[in-house]
């Protein structure tokens, strides 16, 4: 919940004006939904992608205040995130609503950026491995490898979000890793291989290119060094 309209334009025409316009990075921004329409308009004519923050599992009707996968489609919309932690946390999502989410983001033709990662408790007590197996299968529940195969995933442990922490390339891929398998086990190894893993908590310039240099680690959720245009630039290429 960052920035208003003027900003946000205004983001993101320094973000195509700093990027490298030929690198092989699929590139996606998510703006606050009442900036949908502005952000998209901005947008027209170059290869990134709009994604939403969030939207409702339901397609229509009498649920004020939601905002359904039809209409994300409708104003341009390539992408939608999932259960980020902050929406299980502090919203009370769960792995079934985040499930039901998923559903209707593919019905409407989305790409779901599906969240998953344990708090601090959690790692704490070595519970890393268990946190995400269940979380992973929870959300995941009752899709083929049709469906899977239009998956993001995100791995975004909740301790080394805004809070400068960062987990070192080899706890990031350890999980991923694991997120991998689980895939597998779900759907099929031809297609978990497909499927791209994003890791997000406190991806910056400065430790980007050994994050995303992990064998299983193949994107980044940028949160707040999105919200400069030369730092997300420098992310863009550190992928590429």
């Amino acid at each position: 919940m960052n920035l208003l309209r003027d900003s946000s334009v205004a983001l993101v025409h320094a973000l195509l004006d700093s990027m490298d316009s030929t690198a092989n990075v699929d590139v996606a921004v998510c703006p606050p939904s009442v900036y949908l329409h502005d952000v998209a308009a901005a947008l027209r004519g170059s290869s990134v992608m709009l994604g939403a923050q969030n939207m409702c599992d339901q397609a229509e009707g009498a649920f004020t205040g939601e905002v359904s996968g039809a209409m994300l489609a409708n104003i341009g919309c390539a992408c939608v995130i999932l259960g980020h932690s902050e929406r299980r946390q502090l919203f009370g999502e769960t792995d079934a609503s985040v499930n039901r989410k998923i559903v209707a983001a593919l019905h409407s033709a989305l790409i779901p950026i599906v969240c998953v990662g344990e708090t601090l408790e959690e790692r704490e007590a070595e519970k890393t491995e268990e946190v995400i197996a269940t979380q992973v299968r929870s959300s995941l529940a009752g899709l083929d490898a049709v469906a899977g195969s239009k998956l993001v995933i995100a791995y975004e442990p909740v301790w080394a979000i805004g809070t400068g922490k960062t987990a070192t390339p080899a706890q990031a891929e350890a999980v991923h890793a694991q997120i991998r398998s689980l895939l597998a086990e779900q759907f099929q190894a031809s297609v978990a291989e497909t499927i791209r893993i994003q890791y997000g908590g406190s991806v910056k310039p400065e430790n980007a290119a050994e994050l995303l240099g992990q064998p299983n680690i193949d994107g980044a959720l940028v949160g707040g060094a999105s919200l400069k245009a030369e730092s997300f630039a420098a992310i863009v290429a550190a992928a590429s």
